[in-house]
């Protein structure tokens, strides 16, 4: 026990040395694991939305086709996500060697996530040692490139940072506002749920700062973030005829999430039934086609709300499933679902101890990602990749309740 206090402690005195140890740890594990992947697998294709609207940039120029037959331009998903395969891809073909950059960026991305964890820790107030520990711990995890989502971790991280400094040393300029707005904004093309969590940190800082500019300054962040949005807007806008943040998908997402015979979780009701999604759907996808994007999504919106309306019970019992998933894992993968449910539960142990230690804004700083993020997802299909933004603040406070142990052993150990 004291040989780990040591190495721990060791660790924590440099955050630079505790991210180059996780990172070059993290990434390492998971290149092995890279190379046991099948060939097939790695291989630029269009089998879902995300390579096949990059695969549609690099081919005609233009942001279109994420379905399974082409329908034209798209806002399915956000610009930056099949950006970044796109920019992969031209520097290094379509080839294998396009499909190991696009992958060993994404790792790379994953590691670094975690192995910022000791400096996130003494930013909000915890031990640089609970970040060593939940740093090693997420080393350890290792998944496919999916929606950037770990870059909207790293995204949080940094933006949560940010606010936690405004808050404490005052608000700024007018200039450091509108570039804090302005990357705000930016960050929406990566994840737009990323937006409520922004709001709720901005309500926060209405209440609890005493400068008199507050307002002034939130409305001039305001303005960078549209300043941000409006070249995607305008594109939008452009095509569609219509003005909307960011994505159109939300329909379809609700619909599939909300009828009759749905499941919480999106690979049980794949198995059940099949999803009516124009990526897998030929059907769909005509139809998509011959209405346009928009109005797709539009009646797949009304079709979902008329649903919920009709069968609140029934919403509400897929609602509490997908809450529950989210946080406790796949109730039909026991296992996953044992391993995520442990780490809730020493993040929620973490928490009891740490946060009456943490200063007020700290405390908003670090737990606002934590109540505002998931909201969406709680009413669309429950996927675990949903969840990884976040999984950097669970191992953060995991790591706060195991360091607490290893600092105070009980009476017995010692």
């Amino acid at each position: 026990m004291n040989t780990l206090r040591t190495i721990l402690e060791w660790l924590a005195r440099s955050p630079k040395r505790a991210f180059i140890v996780i990172f070059l740890l993290g990434l390492s594990i998971r290149l092995f694991l890279l190379t046991r992947m099948p060939e097939y697998a790695l291989l630029p294709s269009d089998r879902w939305e995300n390579p096949a609207i990059a695969m549609s940039l690099l081919e005609h120029g233009r942001f279109a086709d994420p379905h399974m037959i082409p329908t034209g331009p798209t806002a399915h998903l956000p610009p930056l996500v099949p950006g970044i395969s796109a920019i992969c891809w031209s520097l290094f073909g379509m080839g294998l060697a396009g499909g190991y950059a696009e992958w060993i960026f994404s790792l790379e991305a994953f590691s670094a996530l975690y192995a910022i964890l000791p400096w996130f820790g003494g930013e909000f107030g915890l031990d640089r040692e609970a970040g060593v520990i939940g740093g090693l711990a997420g080393s350890l995890i290792a998944l496919p490139p999916a929606n950037s989502e770990e870059i909207a971790g790293i995204a949080i991280g940094l933006l949560a940072v940010i606010f936690l400094r405004r808050w404490i040393t005052g608000l700024g300029s007018f200039g450091s506002s509108i570039l804090l707005g302005v990357v705000c904004g930016v960050a929406y093309h990566l994840q737009p749920v990323l937006l409520p969590v922004v709001l709720g940190w901005m309500v926060f800082e209405l209440w609890w700062s005493q400068d008199r500019r507050k307002w002034r300054l939130s409305g001039i962040m305001v303005l960078g973030m549209a300043i941000a949005c409006a070249p995607w807007a305008c594109r939008n806008y452009s095509v569609f005829d219509e003005v909307f943040f960011i994505r159109s998908n939300f329909g379809l997402e609700l619909r599939i999430a909300n009828h009759e015979g749905a499941a919480g979780a999106a690979d049980v009701m794949a198995a059940r039934e099949g999803i009516r999604h124009p990526r897998i759907n030929l059907e769909e996808a005509q139809i998509l086609r011959e209405l346009g994007e928009l109005e797709y999504m539009r009646r797949a919106r009304a079709e979902a709300i008329d649903w919920i309306e009709t069968n609140p019970g029934e919403f509400l019992k897929l609602t509490t499933s997908r809450l529950t998933q989210f946080w406790f894992g796949p109730l039909h993968q026991p296992g996953t679902a044992i391993a995520v449910t442990t780490l809730t539960i020493l993040a929620l142990l973490g928490a009891w101890r740490s946060l009456p230690a943490m200063t007020i804004p700290q405390r908003a700083a670090l737990i606002t990602p934590l109540v505002f993020y998931p909201l969406v997802y709680y009413i669309v299909m429950y996927m675990p990749r949903y969840r990884i933004p976040l999984d950097w603040i669970l191992l953060l406070l995991a790591g706060a309740a195991i360091w607490h142990w290893i600092r105070s052993p009980s009476p017995r150990i010692r």
